[in-house]
């Protein structure tokens, strides 16, 4: 279970927890004392700029916040790629590649000249030691590449058959099993 850090967890069919049914969640952070990572895929009505008008005006469409999972849901992770910079600029720490976590409380007038794509998200989704090792095991989650645009999508209600669409083999036909196979 190396290496999940930047990666995505596509929960499979078998996992009917409302909180992560047909999820896509980034990994943040993976280590020995746990997991921890945010849902891309779930937005919600509320305006960012109702809740942090100052980065309103960065963040991707749709410029909304996102529920990034059960975990303490008043609190906030920011996301945001950066276009290129070979520094990183204060109040940004690396995930992965590009991507990197930003602290809400820089002034964005520091920063957002950099950034490619912003995406805020209420609460995250964590897992214990050995938590994620298990319930792979048991066929809830997937783990699969992220691209670029897949934090970023101005599309988050169709990132689950997407991301699923694009693997090889049968986990590509998995991108039609319908919402409910019992209306079938």
């Amino acid at each position: 279970m190396d290496g999940l850090t930047g990666r995505l967890l596509v929960a499979t069919p078998v996992l009917v927890d409302p909180h992560f049914h047909r999820t896509v969640v980034v990994i943040l952070d993976h280590d020995d004392d746990g997991t921890l990572g945010v849902i891309i895929n779930r937005s919600t009505d509320r305006a960012l700029g109702s809740v942090l008008p100052v980065w309103h005006s960065h963040a991707s469409v749709p410029e909304v916040i996102f529920e990034g999972g059960p975990v303490a849901a008043d609190s906030a992770v920011a996301l945001a790629a950066l276009s290129g910079a070979e520094e990183e600029p204060p109040g940004w720490r690396r995930v992965s590649g590009r991507l990197g976590l930003v602290d809400l409380d820089t002034p964005p007038m520091l920063l957002a000249d950099q950034l490619e794509g912003l995406r805020v998200f209420a609460g995250y989704a964590g897992w214990s030691p050995g938590q994620l090792a298990d319930e792979i095991a048991e066929g809830a989650w997937w783990v699969v590449p992220a691209e670029p645009g897949d934090i970023f999508t101005p599309a988050p209600k169709r990132l689950w058959r997407q991301v699923l669409r694009r693997q090889p083999g049968p986990l590509r036909l998995v991108s039609t099993y319908p919402e409910d196979p019992t209306l079938n």
